[in-house]
């Protein structure tokens, strides 16, 4: 499975927009960039009508969100070691 860069997304996806308006089918548009129709729609999905500032950002976001969310998980687990250990020193 091929990893593609926000910008590569961004710019197959306007590649596609062009091709489209030509009247391509969306099978042959999906050929010439080299991905599945459900490719193409997730990729619409996620990053369609964003500038390439945006889903950057929006990338940026996510990791973020990701990191945050597992900081909270390991200070979840802790606390819960921490209130066992505590409860079983009474």
């Amino acid at each position: 499975m091929a990893k593609h860069t926000v910008e590569q997304v961004i710019s197959k996806l306007r590649q596609a927009e062009v091709e489209l308006s030509q009247g391509r089918t969306l099978g042959e548009v999906c050929r010439s960039l080299g991905v599945t129709e459900q490719t193409y729609y997730h990729w619409r999905k996620e990053y369609g009508g964003l500038k390439m500032n945006q889903a950057k950002r929006l990338k940026e976001l996510e990791q973020e969100n990701t990191q945050l969310r597992k900081a909270v998980a390991d200070l979840t687990l802790d606390k819960l070691i921490l209130k066992e250990a505590a409860r079983g020193n009474s």
